[in-house]
């Protein structure tokens, strides 16, 4: 009799409003979805530091970042949690973004190392499809 395999631990992602950015309809809607698609979320909340969102991803155990931003400060706050995890030897945590993102910064934040970024209207299934193509066993 071969020995039973372990169950895939689901992807753990966390996701944050950083900044004082204080509309999160959409990161709690993009939450759901995930929950529904059988992702562990952790939702952190309003007004997260870049340093809070890296420490609680590595308290949670997170693979993914998911960062929430409508403020306009996202070429300041995306590329500091990106900062915050090479300081903290945690470069293995993917991180993504969506919010109000001009489409001259979306290619700026992807070389400062942001994996994807979703503005509004993007289908939810685009954000579990681009996942799942990361980490095909979720």
């Amino acid at each position: 009799m071969s020995p039973a395999k372990a169950p895939a631990k689901p992807v753990r992602i966390l996701l944050a409003k950083v900044g004082l950015d204080g509309h999160d309809r959409g990161v709690k809607v993009v939450a759901r979805a995930l929950r529904d698609a059988g992702y562990e979320v952790i939702y952190t909340g309003l007004r997260q530091t870049p340093e809070m969102v890296v420490d609680a991803a590595l308290q949670e155990d997170a693979q993914v970042i998911g960062l929430s931003l409508h403020s306009g400060a996202h070429m300041t706050l995306f590329p500091a949690v990106v900062s915050e995890l090479k300081k903290k030897n945690a470069t293995d945590i993917i991180v993504f973004g969506g919010g109000i993102i001009p489409d001259d910064d979306v290619e700026e934040l992807k070389k400062q190392g942001v994996a994807e970024l979703f503005t509004p209207g993007t289908p939810l299934q685009d954000i579990v499809e681009w996942l799942r193509k990361r980490f095909p066993s979720s």
